[in-house]
């Protein structure tokens, strides 16, 4: 392929055609690649580069590079990773975002690759086989910090390091204790748990012992005298805030202008504009605890090389290397945290700057068999039983009128709905509970619904699934279960008529008299939809079929870029709104005067195939809110384990959201939940045009639906666990090592666990 230069490091060919991670380590001013078994070790006297390639659900890969520099690495080595590191990224199409990552500060993200944890090994990696590179079975003491991901950092072996905010691991050469201090979460301790097992496994091969000591609990056990004498007998751990050392200062953000001698020029600070960016030039951007360098896309490997350079050094200057994350950006790759600096950023300026570099790539994935899609179809899969039972109130304010079994697939754009939908699953009967708001409903109506449908749902068996949603912008989950839906246009509650009075607006609200155009949509007569449209010629669509009703003539109209498929659903369609109409079939350019007389005179209309939109990724987020500011945290590389019982948790889906609710969170409602799911809708962390209207969806902590299932591996096992995340992760790692004995000994003061091999 033509991207891989002669200046590029023979030891990057081939780099990124596959998903999954690539690691190099720099060794005698080389690059080496480390193999598949090593990844994860990292030796604190070296320098690494590390390429995570991803396939998306459209279009071409995801690449993300980061160089990761030891403790105790020397400056030649951490220079030449950050060289090798932008030179992958020019071999790649200069498509892929950089990180700089220090040992003991790493991102989430680089973590997120390694779980549970990194621990870095004292020494220099050898690629030369049966070289030791320093390992050690002395005592250890280590630190973990993270609920989701865990920073691992080894302090001095001394009880002064001890503090009642954190948990720590101490290792012996027999035996590995925890230690909780009493101000840590729950969630740290269990991300910890994992980090012991991991110890546990990879540096004792399973033979060990495991105790678990609680901060402040002294009873006479052996473990807890053990642990102490270790540290030459108790003494008191000093009591300190349980924020201490976790206030942040807002510092101001500035941007500078790099030059060719790399020389930094402030150009701007914390009000900034994205046409201060200029596509020939490279900036820095200091936001304190984060620093970008933004590329432009018409500068060269040169004074990109100058740029970096000079953010280096700006860090060392002043003194930032080591608690700063350092992130480099291509024009057109912009994250959304370095978006929200600036006061505006055109949403039009989307990856197609990107996309030149990923076609590359691309090819090569196809190359490598990898199928890589563009415009993928819609997984139009249902995941649950849709031959289920359906109900259907209509909210006519403080009211709710069942709707005959006859009328229930027929709703009204003006008003508002609850649906109820139950099905079989595995072990019973799951119900699924929707509000259907209506474009042209009134809030009072709209606001009525969720509520009736939260009373509803408080007062159903099994803990059931809701969601809101709005016309235009129903899951796919939603048609599904209907089958076949008919919208009509206007409405019957009576906020909605009181509305079009007050407001002088005329009743379009259907009505088999007046002239009414339909389209008709879907996939299958299991999913098929007619929808009233404004009967005029604008409304058609050359992808659609439609029915013009106008008196006692009906016209059919076949769109001609519609399918065979699609003539089908338009006679069944026909059939079920009214089965004694006799239509005149028209095709797309052979439409009689009078056709177009009824609806108004032919004006113009879409005529191109109605293009698919990219699907998604789905990202995880974690809500975090103190005293009433609202915070998300973005979750990497997220499993099912990452659904933690004291979360609230959000999966973005992009079409539609998932509010996921921890049995031990603090949210006890899920109209509370809901509200959480419409605050995120409105902050759009990832900058990526969320309307108000998508669907959000409501879920409690084991009573997952299959079709949010399906976005995880999932262990149905897991989902039914009892008790908080250190519980279980206890729970867990005593099933894991079915080959040991245990013997768990809970008391109100302390746990002590473990583990001995039937080889002893």
């Amino acid at each position: 392929m033509a991207f891989y230069s002669k200046d590029v490091d023979s030891a990057f060919h081939g780099a990124g055609a596959k998903p999954g991670l690539e690691i190099w380590c720099i060794e005698d001013l080389r690059l080496v690649p480390v193999p598949k078994y090593s990844h994860g070790k990292f030796y604190s006297g070296s320098a690494y580069v590390v390429l995570s390639t991803s396939v998306l659900k459209n279009g071409p890969p995801q690449h993300d590079i980061h160089y990761w520099m030891g403790n105790d690495a020397n400056e030649v080595d951490s220079a030449l990773a950050s060289d090798r590191a932008l030179e992958l990224d020019a071999a790649l199409g200069s498509c892929t975002v950089q990180y700089r990552e220090v040992q003991g500060q790493e991102t989430e993200k680089f973590l997120s690759y390694f779980k549970p944890c990194v621990i870095p090994v004292e020494g220099v990696y050898s690629s030369q086989p049966g070289n030791s590179n320093g390992e050690t079975n002395q005592v250890t003491l280590l630190t973990c910090k993270g609920d989701h991901v865990v920073h691992v950092k080894e302090v001095p072996f001394s009880r002064s390091s001890l503090n009642h905010n954190d948990v720590f691991i101490l290792e012996t050469a027999s035996k590995i204790f925890l230690f909780s201090g009493c101000n840590s979460s729950i969630q740290e301790r269990a991300k910890a748990l994992e980090v012991v097992q991991y110890i546990k496994e990879n540096r004792h091969a399973g033979n060990c012992e495991v105790a678990i000591i609680e901060d402040g609990k002294l009873v006479g056990d052996s473990d807890v005298g053990e642990f102490w004498s270790l540290f030459g007998g108790y003494a008191p751990i000093p009591r300190d805030s349980a924020l201490a050392g976790q206030q942040q200062v807002d510092s101001p953000v500035i941007l500078f202008w790099i030059n060719l001698q790399g020389k930094l020029s402030q150009i701007g600070s914390d009000s900034l504009d994205k046409d201060m960016l200029e596509k020939n030039k490279c900036y820095m951007l200091d936001c304190g605890a984060e620093v970008f360098v933004w590329m432009g896309r018409n500068t060269s490997i040169t004074e990109r090389k100058t740029s970096i350079s000079a953010a280096e050094d700006f860090l060392r200057k002043h003194d930032m290397s080591s608690r700063t994350h350092l992130t480099f950006l291509t024009e057109g790759l912009e994250t959304s945290m370095f978006k929200s600096y600036f006061n505006s950023w055109p949403q039009t300026a989307q990856t197609k700057l990107y996309d030149e570099g990923r076609e590359k790539v691309a090819a090569i994935f196809k190359q490598q068999g990898y199928e890589v899609k563009e415009l993928p179809e819609e997984d139009l899969q249902s995941y649950i039983n849709c031959r289920g039972t359906l109900k259907v109130w209509q909210v006519n304010g403080h009211e709710l009128s069942l709707i005959p079994v006859s009328e229930q697939t027929k709703l009204y754009s003006g008003d508002c709905y609850i649906v109820q939908y139950t099905y079989p699953g595995i072990e019973r009967d799951e119900s699924l509970f929707y509000a259907w708001l209506g474009h042209r409903s009134v809030l009072e109506d709209r606001a009525d619904a969720i509520f009736h449908m939260s009373a509803i749902v408080d007062s159903t068996r099994g803990d059931p699934v809701m969601a809101q949603v709005t016309e235009n912008r129903e899951p796919v989950q939603f048609f599904l279960i209907f089958q076949t839906l008919i919208v009509y246009k206007g409405g019957i509650s009576a906020g909605y008529k009181k509305f079009i009075a007050e407001s002088g607006i005329d009743d379009d609200t259907y009505d088999e008299k007046k002239t009414a155009l339909f389209r008709v949509q879907g996939t299958s007569p299991e999913n098929m939809q007619a929808i009233q449209v404004d009967h005029v010629s604008s409304s058609l669509n050359s992808s659609y079929c439609y029915i013009l009703q106008n008196g006692t003539s009906v016209f059919t109209w076949i769109g001609n870029l519609t399918l065979s498929r699609d003539h089908d659903l338009l006679d069944r369609m026909l059939e079920l709104i009214n089965p004694t109409w006799q239509p005149i079939s028209v095709r797309e350019g052979s439409e009689p005067d009078s056709f177009w007389s009824s609806l108004g005179g032919k004006t113009e209309y879409p005529r191109e195939k109605e293009m698919k939109k990219f699907i998604e990724d789905q990202h995880l987020f974690k809500f975090t809110s103190t005293e009433g500011d609202f915070k998300v945290k973005e979750i990497y590389s997220f499993t099912q384990d990452d659904l933690t019982t004291e979360d609230v948790l959000v999966l973005d889906c992009h079409k539609e959201i998932y509010v996921w609710v921890g049995r031990h969170s603090t949210i006890k409602s899920k109209q509370v939940a809901l509200n959480l799911g419409l605050k995120f809708l409105e902050t759009d962390i990832l900058e990526e045009e969320l309307s108000l209207e998508t669907p959000v969806y409501v879920i409690t902590e084991g009573h997952e639906p299959p079709f949010f299932t399906c976005f995880f591996e999932w262990d149905p096992s897991k989902a039914n666990m009892h008790g908080n995340s250190f519980e279980r992760k206890l729970a867990t790692l005593k099933g894991k090592t079915s080959s040991g004995t245990y013997g768990i000994d809970m008391t109100a003061s302390q746990f002590s666990f473990r583990i001995q091999s039937k080889e002893t």
